[in-house]
């Protein structure tokens, strides 16, 4: 269990600085996510990049567990 907590901390580590390349692809501000802006107020739910990154990390661990 140890093992796969400093090996998720590492991958947010390199995933960190990262992230303002991956929000260049488009990561973040896919169709479906939900985004309500009222004057100086916004809300931002990103459902849809949450499901897909989601579904990457499954299918990783389930290719590395085989």
């Amino acid at each position: 269990m140890s093992r796969w907590l400093v090996g998720v901390g590492l991958v947010l580590v390199a995933v960190g600085p990262l992230w303002p390349w991956l929000g260049k692809l488009g990561l973040g501000r896919l169709p479906g996510d939900i985004v309500i802006e009222r004057g100086d107020f916004r809300f931002y739910f990103p459902i849809v990049t949450c499901l897909g990154v989601s579904l990457v990390v499954s299918l990783i661990l389930w290719l590395l567990n085989r």
